[in-house]
């Protein structure tokens, strides 16, 4: 155990930044699920409602520093391909 006050100041600090990252990552997590739900169901309109709740949820998520601009970059790309790929495939 920490002896130091700002040791212990920090202990207090970390374990409210880890809750809170928890909270956005899981959010974030709840909305790609969604999306990729949405894609097996075969339902377009509602598969692209939710990749634009996600596309949101994971900008913001990244502007808060819980996960890396390029991951979530690449998330967004990854589940527009994923419903692209939908679209072209039923036209």
């Amino acid at each position: 155990m920490a002896n130091h006050k700002s040791a212990l100041k920090r202990i207090r600090q970390n374990k409210k930044n880890h809750d809170r990252n928890r909270f956005w990552k899981s959010t974030m997590r709840t909305t790609i699920k969604r999306v990729r739900e949405a894609v097996e169901a075969g339902d377009e309109g509602v598969a692209r409602e939710a990749l634009r709740d996600a596309t949101s949820m994971i900008s913001r998520v990244a502007s808060k520093g819980v996960i890396h601009k390029r991951t979530a970059s690449r998330r967004v790309s990854r589940l527009a391909n994923l419903v692209n790929k939908m679209g072209a495939a039923e036209a």
